[in-house]
């Protein structure tokens, strides 16, 4: 019984590990803190870190095994369709200096975004630094 207890534990630690080793090479690449949801309950909330790759966007959430992103957003297809301020029923999920951004892709799926003033502002920056000729993100009307 001892055994299969430590066996559990070392497994525990190591899966930790993985985790905190995983978020440092994600920050240490550039990546930036902010939370995701896709449905639209208030629960739904989750943190994770995010990279600018090129045109996409790649987000990774923290407690994932996954060796990819979890989500990939592609600045040439992204809509904002609204900001607002955190609602006092998402404090417990979102820091409550975030800013919240609603968003849409070619394929008219939502997403939104919480984050702080400075995250905000360096994602604003990459989605209207395309290319010439690509074609910048849409602001709806």
């Amino acid at each position: 019984m001892a055994i299969v207890i430590g066996i559990v534990l070392l497994l525990a630690c190591l899966l930790l590990g993985w985790l905190a080793v995983r978020r440092v090479r994600l920050m240490r690449g550039g990546g930036v803190d902010l939370c995701l949801r896709r449905r639209f309950a208030v629960t739904d909330w989750h943190f994770g870190v995010g990279r600018y790759q090129g045109d996409e966007f790649a987000w990774y959430r923290l407690t994932s095994f996954r060796l990819g992103p979890t989500v990939a957003i592609d600045r040439t297809e992204l809509e904002i369709l609204d900001r607002r301020d955190p609602l006092p029923s998402e404090s417990f999920a979102i820091p409550l200096a975030a800013s919240v951004l609603r968003c849409r892709g070619d394929d008219g799926k939502d997403v939104e975004l919480a984050m702080s003033g400075d995250v905000l502002t360096g994602f604003l920056a990459w989605l209207e630094a395309a290319p010439p000729g690509r074609g910048g993100y849409r602001q709806a009307s």
